[in-house]
C-alpha cells in the first residue's frame, strides 16, 4: 500500500467518526429536547469543542495531502469532497449546538401538542435519517442512496413551510405557550438546516464517485 493509500484510508476513518460524532449530538440533541433534560442540553454544548477539533484535524490533514502527496483523479476528487463534507458536518454540529441552547433557554418543558401540531417530531427523525443516509452513501460509495437525500429533504422543507401556520394556530388555543413556541419555531429552521448541509454532502458524494457536479443544477 502506497503512502498515499495510507493516507487516504485514515483520512476516511477520521470522517467516519467526525460523521458519528455530529449524528450522535444531533440524536441527542433530539432525546434532550424530548424530555426536556437541560443537563443532556450542556452536554451537547461541551462536546461541540469536540466537532470543532475534529474539523480543524481533518482540514490540516487534507492540507497535507494536497501539498505532500499531490492526488489525483479520483483521489484527488476523494479529497477535495472530504474537505467540503468536513464543513457541512461542523455545521450540522453548531445547529445540534443551536437546539440545545434554545432547550437551555427555554421555561418549561415543551409542549406535547404544539410539537404534535408542527411535526417537529417527526421532522426531527427524518432529520436524523437523512444524516445516517448520507453517511451510508459515502461509506458505500451508494450514489443511488445519495441521490435519495434530495427528495427527502423536500420532507424537511414543507414542515418547515407549514410551521408558522401550525404555530399560530396552536397560539391562539394555548397562548401561554409563546415562550416555547418561538424557540420550537427556531428549532424547526433549524432543523431545515440540517436538510440543506445533507444534500451537499450528496453532492460531494456524487462528485467523488461520478465525477459529476451538480451544485446549482437540478437535482432530478
Amino acid at each position: 500500500m502506497s503512502q498515499l493509500e495510507i493516507e487516504l484510508k485514515q483520512l476516511k476513518s477520521e470522517l467516519i467518526n467526525m460523521w458519528s460524532l455530529v449524528q450522535s449530538q444531533l440524536v441527542k440533541s433530539n432525546i434532550a429536547m424530548v424530555n426536556f433534560d437541560k443537563d443532556l442540553a450542556r452536554e451537547i454544548i461541551s462536546r461541540e469543542k469536540r466537532v470543532n477539533g475534529s474539523e480543524l484535524k481533518i482540514d490540516r490533514d487534507c492540507e497535507n495531502i494536497f501539498a505532500l502527496l499531490t492526488p489525483v483523479a479520483v483521489d484527488l476528487r476523494f479529497v477535495l469532497a472530504v474537505l467540503k463534507i468536513n464543513s457541512n458536518l461542523e455545521r450540522i454540529g453548531d445547529i445540534a449546538e443551536g437546539v440545545a441552547k434554545h432547550i437551555l433557554s427555554a421555561e418549561k418543558p415543551f409542549n406535547k401538542e404544539l410539537l404534535d401540531e408542527t411535526d417537529t417530531i417527526k421532522m426531527y427523525d427524518e432529520a436524523i435519517n437523512i444524516l445516517q443516509d448520507t453517511l451510508s452513501s459515502f461509506e458505500n460509495e451508494d450514489t443511488a442512496l445519495a441521490r435519495s437525500i434530495f427528495q427527502k429533504d423536500e420532507f424537511l422543507d414543507k414542515i418547515n413551510i407549514r410551521a408558522a401556520e401550525s404555530t399560530i394556530r396552536h397560539l391562539k388555543a394555548h397562548p401561554d405557550d409563546l415562550h416555547q413556541a418561538l424557540h420550537n419555531l427556531s428549532i424547526i429552521r433549524k432543523l431545515e438546516r440540517v436538510g440543506d448541509q445533507a444534500k451537499n454532502i450528496a453532492e460531494e458524494t456524487i462528485f467523488y464517485v461520478e465525477a459529476k457536479v451538480l451544485k446549482h443544477k437540478g437535482k432530478e
